[in-house]
Parts: C-alpha cells; sequence; structure tokens
C-alpha cells in the first residue's frame, strides 16, 4: 500500500507539473485536464512496473516518465528538455528545442583535443549527466552528427567527424543508453553554422550534435 501510495503521488506530480489545471467552461470551476489524467494512469502503470524490476527508485523513475508519455508527445519532450537543461547548466553543452526535437550541441573546446576523437574529461562529465535522463526516456531516438571546420581536406575531415560522433555514441551506450536507439554519421564541413572565415567561426563548427526525436 505504501509504495501504490508512493508511486500515486509521483504520478501526479509528473502528469499534474506537466499539463495542469484547466478551467471548466461551463461550471467556471478549475480541473484537471484530460491530459493530466491520462498522466497519472500511465504513470501509476510505469511505476508498478519499475518499482518491481528497480525498487523504490525505479518506481520514481518509471512514473515520472511514463507520466510525461500520458502527457503526450509535447509533454514527453517538455520534461526531458527540462531535466538535461538543469543537468547540463554550465558544462558548455548547449541545450535547444525545435518543435518536438531536443538538440544538444557539444562544441570541440569542451569535448575533444585538436584533431582526436577521445572525449574529455569534461565531455565525459558532461555525457554523464546527459546519459541519466536520456537512457530513462526510452521513446526517443538520438542521431549524433560530428562536423568540423573547412581546414584541412575531406580526407581528414570526414572520419574525424563521423570518428567524434561514434565515441559520443560508444559513451552514452557504456552510461544505458540503448544502441538501437543511436545512430551515428560524420557531415565533416559540409554544415557550417558559421562562416570559416574566422577563427571564431571555424571554433563553431566544430562540434557534434545530439538530435533528441520522438519515436513515431
Amino acid at each position: 500500500m505504501k509504495l501504490f501510495q508512493s508511486v500515486t503521488a509521483v504520478a501526479l506530480a509528473a502528469a499534474l507539473g506537466l499539463s495542469g489545471c484547466v478551467t471548466n467552461p461551463h461550471t467556471g470551476q478549475s480541473q484537471v485536464s484530460k491530459t493530466a489524467a491520462y498522466g497519472v494512469g500511465a504513470a501509476v502503470t510505469c511505476g508498478i512496473i519499475g518499482a518491481i524490476t528497480h525498487g523504490s527508485k525505479g518506481a520514481r523513475n518509471s512514473a515520472a516518465a511514463c507520466g510525461a508519455v500520458g502527457a503526450g508527445v509535447g509533454g514527453y519532450m517538455d520534461y526531458q528538455e527540462k531535466k538535461l537543461r538543469e543537468s547540463l547548466a554550465n558544462t558548455g553543452v548547449e541545450v535547444a528545442r525545435e518543435g518536438n526535437q531536443i538538440k544538444l550541441t557539444m562544441p570541440e573546446n569542451v569535448t575533444f583535443a585538436t584533431g582526436r576523437y577521445d572525449l574529455s574529461p569534461q565531455a565525459q562529465m558532461s555525457l554523464d549527466r546527459a546519459a541519466q535522463t536520456l537512457a530513462m526516456y526510452t521513446d526517443t531516438t538520438l542521431s549524433i552528427i560530428g562536423h568540423t571546420d573547412s581546414t584541412g581536406n575531406d580526407e581528414i575531415n570526414n572520419p574525424l567527424s563521423h570518428n567524434r560522433a561514434n565515441a559520443v555514441a560508444q559513451y552514452l551506450n557504456s552510461r544505458g543508453v540503448a544502441a538501437n536507439r543511436l545512430s551515428v554519421a560524420g557531415r565533416g564541413s559540409y554544415q557550417p553554422i558559421a562562416s570559416n572565415a574566422t577563427p571564431e567561426g571555424r571554433a563553431q563548427n566544430r562540434r557534434v550534435e545530439i538530435l533528441i526525436n520522438p519515436k513515431t
């Protein structure tokens, strides 16, 4: 009974936090929205499953994640974005949102040494934090894409960008993000986000992007 009450409390917090209340146009009274109600049902169910497989912590995590599922795709991605922004604050990793896609941008200066694809300690710390959320919200796929500036030629830039993206994917997998959710690509210098004519622009172009998309 205690476990059920605990799971229900987490479910309510997750679903209501995402969806809130709405005003009934006929009575003028505030009530739980349908989206929140669906979120509670999903969260309670998943929280019980999480408790069976992973104990009380599993119940809390599963209830929160599945409450977001019940709130719909937008709510699911909203909650994940919020968690990522909190965990990645002050790491140098940029979190951006466009529609239902979340993009994490890891600049080279906090990720790799020049010309290398072994992850820096700072990058590993950032990925550790991100993985805690990414591993929990399993109804997403992650496209990991490496980019370089235009210095050098394709024979250098293309494999370097791919190897950097692959290093990020392998690290996330080692921290609990399922391999079947991950895809890797290297785009070399072909998708710049700034001018390659200046050192500042080239620094922006040297990056790894993690695109987080809801499963269709």
